[in-house]
C-alpha cells in the first residue's frame, strides 16, 4: 500500500491569521486542518481508488516538473457545504513531501465558492487574492531544481492573470507527479465532494514529456463502496476528464 498526503483547506481564519497566510475562501465553519495518507493502490494494476483524488499519478522515478491545463467547472450547490480542489503537483503519493498549485470550487451555504491557492507541505495551503470564476482557462507548473528550489506556476488565460510562487523545501522526495481533483479534507477525514460535474484536463506534462509516457496510475476517488468520481482513459498520453459521481 502507497500513500498519498491529502491537500487540506478547512482550516480556520483565525488560525490562518497566526500563520500570515490568506483565509482560503470556504464555510466559515469549516474544522481545523489535517494531513494524512489516503489512496490505496492495490491489485497489481495500473489502477487505483483513493477516498480523496481522481486523476493521474505517475511514480517510479525521479520528477522535477508536472503542468497540465483545465477549464475551471462550476459547481452545483444545495444546502450542505462542499469541497472539490483541481491541481498539479509533485510528490504526495508515497511520500511526505507535497508540491502543488490548482484551483478551488466549494459550496458555502448553497453558495459557490471559487479560489486559487499553492501549498508546500508541511505549510498550510496559500489562496491567491485574484478572482476565479467558471469557464475560465487554467494552466498550472510545478518544477524544481532538484536542490530544494520550487516554482510554482498558475495562470487564468482567461482572465489574464498570472501568480509565481519560489519557495524551498530541502527534503522533497520527487517520487511522483499528478494531475488531480480532489475533496479537500480536515481534522475529521475526507470532506464532502462538491458536484462539479465534470473537469477536462489537458496537456498534461511530466518531465517535459507527455503524461502518458510514464505509465501512470489511473485514479478512481471513493470510498465505503461509493463511487465518488470516475476517470477518463488517457486521449493522446496528456489528456483525461475526471467526472463527478457523489459527495
Amino acid at each position: 500500500m502507497s500513500e498519498a498526503r491529502r491537500r487540506t483547506l478547512a482550516v480556520s481564519t483565525a488560525l490562518l491569521t497566526l500563520l500570515g497566510t490568506a483565509a482560503p475562501a470556504v464555510a466559515a465553519t469549516a474544522p481545523a486542518l489535517v494531513q494524512a495518507p489516503l489512496a490505496h493502490h492495490g491489485g497489481g494494476l495500473l489502477q487505483s481508488t483513493s477516498g480523496n483524488w481522481s486523476g493521474y499519478a505517475a511514480t517510479g522515478s525521479r520528477f522535477t516538473s508536472v503542468s497540465a491545463s483545465w477549464v475551471q467547472p462550476s459547481v452545483s450547490c444545495a444546502g450542505a457545504d462542499t469541497w472539490s480542489s483541481f491541481w498539479v503537483g509533485l510528490d504526495g503519493d508515497g511520500s511526505n513531501s507535497v508540491e502543488q498549485t490548482g484551483t478551488e470550487a466549494d459550496c458555502s451555504s448553497g453558495s459557490p465558492v471559487y479560489s486559487s491557492w499553492y501549498e508546500m507541505y508541511p505549510a498550510y495551503p496559500v489562496n491567491f487574492s485574484n478572482t476565479v470564476r467558471p469557464g475560465d482557462h487554467f494552466t498550472a507548473s510545478v518544477t524544481t531544481n532538484g536542490s530544494g528550489s520550487f516554482t510554482l506556476t498558475l495562470r487564468d488565460t482567461t482572465a489574464g492573470w498570472s501568480r509565481t510562487v519560489n519557495k524551498s523545501l530541502k527534503n522533497a522526495a520527487l517520487a511522483s507527479a499528478e494531475v488531480i481533483a480532489e475533496a479537500p479534507s480536515s481534522s475529521t477525514g475526507v470532506l464532502p465532494l462538491s458536484d462539479f460535474h465534470s473537469v477536462a484536463f489537458t496537456g498534461a506534462t511530466v518531465n517535459g514529456n507527455s503524461l502518458g509516457g510514464f505509465n501512470p496510475d489511473a485514479i478512481t476517488m471513493g470510498s465505503g463502496g461509493t463511487t465518488k468520481a470516475t476517470t477518463s482513459g488517457l486521449s493522446g498520453g496528456n489528456a483525461f476528464s475526471v467526472t463527478w459521481k457523489h459527495s
